[in-house]
């Protein structure tokens, strides 16, 4: 996920949770998403059985072997080569799946070669990714759709935790950015389960700053914690458009 403390370079935002606790962030996508929700709702705006799938910002690759299951082709894109060699080893023997080095600006891929452009809590967060809607709809197909989940920073509890560590964060402005973008968003409310408490404050620990952090083990007394998504999809136009 994001990091709101640092930046390397005009390219890329480091995201200090998965680069620098790679098996606690493992732990973290295990939790994400108990139920199944974000996985119905995008299936059903728009299926990727049998087609080329591109995953940007896919981190150590932990949702590639779902997309090849059914696609014809995936590649994850990410610009860390620690979290992308870490793909490379998930995804090993798996036929139809590549992992290339790049940042979102700059898809190592051919104009129109895609038909599902998936970006899960990676880049896109609203104002400032323009650079990367571009190159989004520059290796779409006609019909092909960009399909970008993102955490609902308007939504408790973790909405109000990002918000405590970040009070920058608009909600209103990240949706306004999206509407005038032409995408549909779809709320996706899901459920974050751990094995135990310990993993799931040590997750709490490696997204938030320590005062935050304890604050939302507190306020998530179990073993679970209820998460709510955003999904934002948009279909490049398949031909020209009637007068």
């Amino acid at each position: 996920m994001r990091t709101w403390r640092e930046k390397q370079a005009p390219e890329v935002t480091p995201s200090p949770n998965i680069w620098n606790w790679p098996e606690v962030y493992e732990a973290e996508n295990h939790a994400q998403d108990s139920v199944g929700a974000l996985w119905k709702a995008l299936r059903a705006e728009r299926d990727w059985a049998g087609l080329d799938v591109v995953d940007v910002g896919c981190g150590d690759g932990f949702h590639l072997p779902v997309f090849a299951a059914t696609a014809r082709s995936v590649i994850g894109v990410e610009p860390h080569e620690p979290l992308a060699e870490r793909a490379r080893a998930r995804i090993s023997g798996t036929p139809g799946v590549d992992v290339r080095v790049a940042p979102a600006q700059r898809l190592p891929l051919a104009d129109g070669s895609v038909d599902l452009l998936h970006a899960r809590t990676a880049y896109f967060f609203g104002p400032g990714c323009e650079p990367g809607l571009a190159e989004a709809e520059r290796v779409l197909r006609p019909g092909g759709t960009i399909a970008i989940v993102d955490l609902d920073t308007a939504s408790p509890p973790y909405g109000d935790w990002m918000r405590a560590d970040a009070p920058q964060i608009d909600p209103g402005k990240i949706e306004s950015f999206f509407t005038r973008h032409h995408f549909t968003s779809t709320t996706v409310p899901t459920l974050w389960r751990f094995h135990d408490r310990r993993t799931l404050e040590a997750v709490l620990r490696i997204e938030f700053s320590a005062k935050t952090a304890a604050r939302a083990a507190a306020e998530s007394p179990g073993r679970t914690i209820p998460v709510t998504y955003r999904l934002r999809t948009r279909t490049k136009p398949a031909g020209l458009l009637a007068p």
